[in-house]
Protein backbone atom coordinates (compact mmCIF):
# COMPACT_ATOMS: atom_id res chain seq x y z
CA UNK A 1 0.00 0.00 0.00
CA UNK A 2 1.41 3.86 -0.78
CA UNK A 3 0.47 5.97 2.31
CA UNK A 4 1.57 9.10 3.82
CA UNK A 5 5.07 7.80 4.89
CA UNK A 6 5.88 6.49 0.98
CA UNK A 7 8.21 8.48 -1.14
CA UNK A 8 6.46 9.63 -3.82
CA UNK A 9 8.64 10.86 -7.54
CA UNK A 10 7.01 13.25 -9.37
CA UNK A 11 7.54 14.37 -13.16
CA UNK A 12 6.17 17.67 -14.27
CA UNK A 13 5.39 20.21 -12.11
CA UNK A 14 3.15 23.10 -14.73
CA UNK A 15 0.26 24.29 -14.48
CA UNK A 16 -1.54 21.26 -12.97
CA UNK A 17 1.32 19.43 -11.52
CA UNK A 18 2.84 21.80 -9.15
CA UNK A 19 -0.74 21.82 -7.37
CA UNK A 20 -1.02 18.32 -7.56
CA UNK A 21 2.90 17.39 -6.08
CA UNK A 22 1.62 19.76 -3.35
CA UNK A 23 -1.80 17.86 -2.27
CA UNK A 24 1.04 15.06 -2.12
CA UNK A 25 3.36 17.09 0.52
CA UNK A 26 1.01 17.89 2.73
CA UNK A 27 -0.96 14.82 2.97
CA UNK A 28 2.65 13.86 4.67
CA UNK A 29 4.24 11.91 1.45
CA UNK A 30 7.75 12.50 1.08
CA UNK A 31 8.33 14.34 -2.32
CA UNK A 32 11.28 13.55 -4.94
CA UNK A 33 10.65 16.24 -8.31
CA UNK A 34 11.89 17.04 -11.44
CA UNK A 35 10.78 19.93 -13.87
CA UNK A 36 12.08 20.56 -18.01
CA UNK A 37 12.16 24.00 -16.30
CA UNK A 38 13.86 23.76 -12.77
CA UNK A 39 12.03 27.32 -11.59
CA UNK A 40 8.62 25.80 -11.66
CA UNK A 41 9.63 23.49 -9.31
CA UNK A 42 10.97 25.89 -6.91
CA UNK A 43 8.05 26.63 -4.81
CA UNK A 44 7.75 23.07 -4.11
CA UNK A 45 11.53 22.37 -3.26
CA UNK A 46 11.30 25.34 -0.72
CA UNK A 47 8.60 23.50 0.78
CA UNK A 48 10.89 20.55 1.35
CA UNK A 49 10.88 18.40 -2.07
CA UNK A 50 14.10 17.19 -3.23
CA UNK A 51 15.14 18.65 -6.60
CA UNK A 52 16.48 15.66 -8.95
CA UNK A 53 18.10 16.45 -11.89
CA UNK A 54 16.95 13.67 -13.83
CA UNK A 55 13.15 11.78 -14.15
CA UNK A 56 15.74 9.03 -13.85
CA UNK A 57 16.92 9.94 -10.62
CA UNK A 58 13.71 10.84 -9.12
CA UNK A 59 12.72 7.05 -9.28
CA UNK A 60 15.87 6.28 -7.05
CA UNK A 61 14.35 5.44 -3.51
CA UNK A 62 10.44 6.49 -4.44
CA UNK A 63 7.76 4.04 -3.90
CA UNK A 64 5.58 5.15 -6.82
CA UNK A 65 6.74 8.13 -9.42
CA UNK A 66 3.76 10.63 -11.16
CA UNK A 67 4.42 11.93 -14.03
CA UNK A 68 2.17 14.61 -15.69
CA UNK A 69 4.04 16.17 -19.01
CA UNK A 70 3.14 17.59 -21.93
CA UNK A 71 2.78 15.14 -25.08
CA UNK A 72 2.79 11.68 -26.11
CA UNK A 73 6.51 12.14 -27.16
CA UNK A 74 7.27 13.73 -23.84
CA UNK A 75 5.70 10.16 -22.12
CA UNK A 76 8.15 7.88 -24.16
CA UNK A 77 10.88 9.58 -23.68
CA UNK A 78 10.44 10.37 -19.77
CA UNK A 79 9.37 6.33 -19.32
CA UNK A 80 11.27 4.73 -22.23
CA UNK A 81 14.60 6.84 -22.57
CA UNK A 82 17.50 4.63 -22.04
CA UNK A 83 17.63 6.61 -18.88
CA UNK A 84 14.21 7.18 -18.21
CA UNK A 85 11.96 5.90 -15.60
CA UNK A 86 11.65 1.66 -16.67
CA UNK A 87 14.90 1.51 -16.88
CA UNK A 88 15.96 3.55 -13.57
CA UNK A 89 12.89 2.47 -11.13
CA UNK A 90 13.51 -0.30 -8.61
CA UNK A 91 11.71 -3.70 -8.87
CA UNK A 92 8.03 -2.96 -7.31
CA UNK A 93 7.60 0.52 -7.91
CA UNK A 94 3.95 2.15 -8.91
CA UNK A 95 4.42 4.33 -12.23
CA UNK A 96 1.53 6.52 -12.30
CA UNK A 97 1.27 8.57 -15.53
CA UNK A 98 -1.10 11.34 -14.95
CA UNK A 99 -0.71 13.07 -18.88
CA UNK A 100 -3.31 12.74 -21.40
CA UNK A 101 -1.36 10.32 -23.92
CA UNK A 102 -2.37 7.91 -26.20
CA UNK A 103 -4.41 5.01 -25.09
CA UNK A 104 -1.40 2.43 -26.76
CA UNK A 105 1.62 4.24 -25.88
CA UNK A 106 0.20 3.16 -22.11
CA UNK A 107 0.01 -0.37 -22.95
CA UNK A 108 3.00 -0.55 -23.67
CA UNK A 109 4.59 1.13 -21.23
CA UNK A 110 2.87 -1.26 -18.75
CA UNK A 111 4.49 -4.03 -20.77
CA UNK A 112 7.26 -2.71 -20.62
CA UNK A 113 7.19 -2.22 -16.82
CA UNK A 114 6.17 -5.55 -15.97
CA UNK A 115 8.97 -7.01 -17.79
CA UNK A 116 11.33 -5.56 -15.38
CA UNK A 117 9.13 -6.26 -12.29
CA UNK A 118 7.28 -2.32 -12.17
CA UNK A 119 3.60 -1.93 -12.20
CA UNK A 120 1.61 0.69 -14.22
CA UNK A 121 -0.93 2.36 -14.25
CA UNK A 122 -2.09 5.13 -16.66
CA UNK A 123 -4.27 7.88 -14.71
CA UNK A 124 -5.35 10.94 -16.43
CA UNK A 125 -7.10 13.75 -14.92
CA UNK A 126 -9.85 16.20 -15.65
CA UNK A 127 -10.58 19.15 -13.95
CA UNK A 128 -7.70 21.78 -15.37
CA UNK A 129 -6.18 24.22 -13.22
CA UNK A 130 -8.96 24.58 -10.78
CA UNK A 131 -9.76 21.18 -9.59
CA UNK A 132 -5.81 20.56 -9.48
CA UNK A 133 -5.47 23.55 -7.15
CA UNK A 134 -8.77 22.76 -5.57
CA UNK A 135 -8.01 18.76 -4.99
CA UNK A 136 -10.83 18.44 -6.93
CA UNK A 137 -9.81 16.48 -9.95
CA UNK A 138 -11.46 13.59 -11.56
CA UNK A 139 -9.28 10.83 -11.89
CA UNK A 140 -9.53 7.62 -15.05
CA UNK A 141 -7.60 5.20 -14.05
CA UNK A 142 -6.23 1.80 -16.55
CA UNK A 143 -4.44 -1.09 -14.94
CA UNK A 144 -4.07 -4.14 -13.02
CA UNK A 145 -6.81 -3.71 -9.70
CA UNK A 146 -4.71 -4.80 -7.16
CA UNK A 147 -1.75 -2.09 -8.54
CA UNK A 148 -4.70 0.55 -8.63
CA UNK A 149 -6.50 -0.17 -4.81
CA UNK A 150 -2.72 0.27 -3.17
CA UNK A 151 -2.38 3.84 -5.60
CA UNK A 152 -6.16 4.94 -4.37
CA UNK A 153 -5.14 6.53 -1.36
CA UNK A 154 -2.36 8.65 -3.23
CA UNK A 155 -4.66 9.43 -5.86
CA UNK A 156 -7.51 10.32 -3.48
CA UNK A 157 -4.92 13.36 -2.25
CA UNK A 158 -5.63 15.34 -5.88
CA UNK A 159 -9.40 14.29 -6.28
CA UNK A 160 -12.20 12.65 -5.17
CA UNK A 161 -13.99 10.77 -8.18
CA UNK A 162 -11.20 8.10 -8.58
CA UNK A 163 -12.10 5.10 -10.98
CA UNK A 164 -10.41 2.14 -12.31
CA UNK A 165 -11.89 2.12 -16.05
CA UNK A 166 -10.31 -0.82 -17.15
CA UNK A 167 -6.85 -2.24 -18.07
CA UNK A 168 -3.92 -0.70 -19.40
CA UNK A 169 -5.15 2.05 -21.51
CA UNK A 170 -8.44 2.25 -20.48
CA UNK A 171 -7.61 5.46 -18.38
CA UNK A 172 -6.50 7.19 -21.53
CA UNK A 173 -9.37 5.95 -23.48
CA UNK A 174 -11.75 7.15 -20.38
CA UNK A 175 -9.92 10.23 -20.97
CA UNK A 176 -10.80 11.00 -24.77
CA UNK A 177 -14.24 10.12 -23.91
CA UNK A 178 -14.16 13.61 -21.85
CA UNK A 179 -12.29 15.56 -23.96
CA UNK A 180 -14.58 14.65 -27.16
CA UNK A 181 -17.33 15.76 -24.51
CA UNK A 182 -15.62 18.68 -23.82
CA UNK A 183 -15.03 20.10 -26.99
CA UNK A 184 -18.73 19.67 -27.89
CA UNK A 185 -19.37 21.92 -24.91
CA UNK A 186 -17.13 24.50 -25.81
CA UNK A 187 -18.65 24.92 -28.93
CA UNK A 188 -21.98 25.20 -27.32
CA UNK A 189 -20.45 27.27 -24.71
CA UNK A 190 -18.71 29.91 -26.98
CA UNK A 191 -21.40 30.02 -29.38
CA UNK A 192 -24.19 30.77 -26.93
CA UNK A 193 -22.28 34.11 -25.82
CA UNK A 194 -21.70 35.12 -29.37
CA UNK A 195 -25.33 35.31 -29.97
CA UNK A 196 -25.53 36.59 -26.56
CA UNK A 197 -23.79 39.40 -28.01
CA UNK A 198 -24.77 40.19 -30.84
CA UNK A 199 -28.46 39.96 -29.95
CA UNK A 200 -27.61 43.03 -27.42
CA UNK A 201 -27.96 40.71 -24.27
CA UNK A 202 -25.91 40.96 -20.98
CA UNK A 203 -24.09 38.42 -21.39
CA UNK A 204 -23.85 37.75 -17.34
CA UNK A 205 -27.68 37.89 -17.04
CA UNK A 206 -27.72 35.45 -20.19
CA UNK A 207 -25.02 33.05 -17.88
CA UNK A 208 -27.17 33.78 -15.06
CA UNK A 209 -29.97 32.11 -16.60
CA UNK A 210 -28.83 29.26 -18.63
CA UNK A 211 -26.55 28.10 -16.05
CA UNK A 212 -29.34 27.34 -13.72
CA UNK A 213 -31.22 25.05 -16.26
CA UNK A 214 -31.03 22.36 -18.67
CA UNK A 215 -28.18 24.13 -20.52
CA UNK A 216 -25.43 24.02 -17.56
CA UNK A 217 -22.35 22.83 -18.10
CA UNK A 218 -18.71 23.28 -16.63
CA UNK A 219 -17.81 25.25 -19.04
CA UNK A 220 -20.69 27.99 -18.89
CA UNK A 221 -20.02 28.18 -15.45
CA UNK A 222 -16.17 28.09 -15.63
CA UNK A 223 -14.94 28.95 -18.89
CA UNK A 224 -17.81 31.77 -19.95
CA UNK A 225 -17.45 34.06 -17.25
CA UNK A 226 -13.28 34.15 -18.12
CA UNK A 227 -14.56 34.72 -21.94
CA UNK A 228 -16.72 37.42 -20.61
CA UNK A 229 -14.07 39.07 -18.37
CA UNK A 230 -11.18 38.97 -21.42
CA UNK A 231 -9.01 36.41 -19.56
CA UNK A 232 -7.91 34.31 -21.44
CA UNK A 233 -4.80 32.86 -19.30
CA UNK A 234 -4.31 29.20 -19.57
CA UNK A 235 -5.91 26.52 -17.19
CA UNK A 236 -5.91 24.30 -20.01
CA UNK A 237 -3.67 25.05 -23.02
CA UNK A 238 -5.22 25.35 -26.20
CA UNK A 239 -1.72 23.51 -27.85
CA UNK A 240 -2.52 21.09 -25.20
CA UNK A 241 -6.75 20.51 -25.93
CA UNK A 242 -5.42 19.99 -30.02
CA UNK A 243 -3.05 17.67 -28.65
CA UNK A 244 -5.75 15.47 -27.07
CA UNK A 245 -8.03 15.96 -29.75
CA UNK A 246 -6.10 14.53 -32.36
CA UNK A 247 -5.32 11.41 -29.76
CA UNK A 248 -9.05 10.97 -29.48
CA UNK A 249 -9.19 11.08 -33.45
CA UNK A 250 -6.76 8.93 -34.37
CA UNK A 251 -7.68 6.47 -31.49
CA UNK A 252 -11.19 6.51 -33.54
CA UNK A 253 -9.61 6.23 -36.97
CA UNK A 254 -8.43 3.04 -35.40
CA UNK A 255 -11.71 1.94 -33.95
CA UNK A 256 -13.56 2.92 -37.83
CA UNK A 257 -15.25 5.59 -35.80
CA UNK A 258 -16.19 9.00 -37.24
CA UNK A 259 -16.12 11.42 -34.99
CA UNK A 260 -17.64 14.64 -36.76
CA UNK A 261 -18.54 17.65 -34.09
CA UNK A 262 -14.88 16.45 -32.81
CA UNK A 263 -13.47 17.00 -36.27
CA UNK A 264 -15.01 20.90 -36.62
CA UNK A 265 -13.98 21.61 -33.05
CA UNK A 266 -10.18 20.38 -33.68
CA UNK A 267 -10.10 22.78 -37.03
CA UNK A 268 -11.73 25.61 -34.88
CA UNK A 269 -8.84 25.76 -31.98
CA UNK A 270 -6.16 24.82 -35.08
CA UNK A 271 -7.31 28.10 -36.54
CA UNK A 272 -6.97 29.36 -33.37
CA UNK A 273 -3.33 28.34 -32.74
CA UNK A 274 -2.29 29.80 -36.27
CA UNK A 275 -3.64 32.74 -35.16
CA UNK A 276 -1.26 33.45 -32.59
CA UNK A 277 -3.60 31.61 -29.67
CA UNK A 278 -1.76 28.45 -28.87
CA UNK A 279 -0.61 29.28 -25.38
CA UNK A 280 -3.95 30.56 -24.59
CA UNK A 281 -6.60 28.97 -22.49
CA UNK A 282 -8.95 26.88 -24.27
CA UNK A 283 -11.94 29.40 -23.42
CA UNK A 284 -10.32 31.71 -25.96
CA UNK A 285 -11.65 29.76 -28.74
CA UNK A 286 -14.03 32.56 -28.53
CA UNK A 287 -11.76 34.96 -29.87
CA UNK A 288 -12.66 33.64 -33.48
CA UNK A 289 -16.15 34.99 -33.18
CA UNK A 290 -17.54 38.29 -34.12
CA UNK A 291 -21.20 39.22 -34.91
CA UNK A 292 -21.61 37.47 -37.92
CA UNK A 293 -19.93 34.31 -36.83
CA UNK A 294 -16.77 32.39 -36.70
CA UNK A 295 -14.03 35.34 -38.09
CA UNK A 296 -12.97 34.48 -42.26
CA UNK A 297 -15.97 31.27 -42.06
Amino acid sequence: MIDSQSTIGFVGTGVMGASMAGHLMRAGYALRVHNRTPERAAALVDAGAVWCDTPGEVADGADAVITIVGYPADVEQVYLAADGLVAAASPGTVLVDMTTSSPILAARIAQEASTRGLKALDAPVSGGDIGAREARLTIMVGGDAEVFASAKPMLLTMGPNVVLQGGPGAGQHTKMCNQIAIAGAMLGAVESLAYARAAGLDPSRVLESITAGSAASWSLANLVPRMIAGDMAPGFYVRHFIKDMGIALDSAKQMELDLPGLSLAMSLYERLAEEGGADLGTQALIELYSQGGVVSA
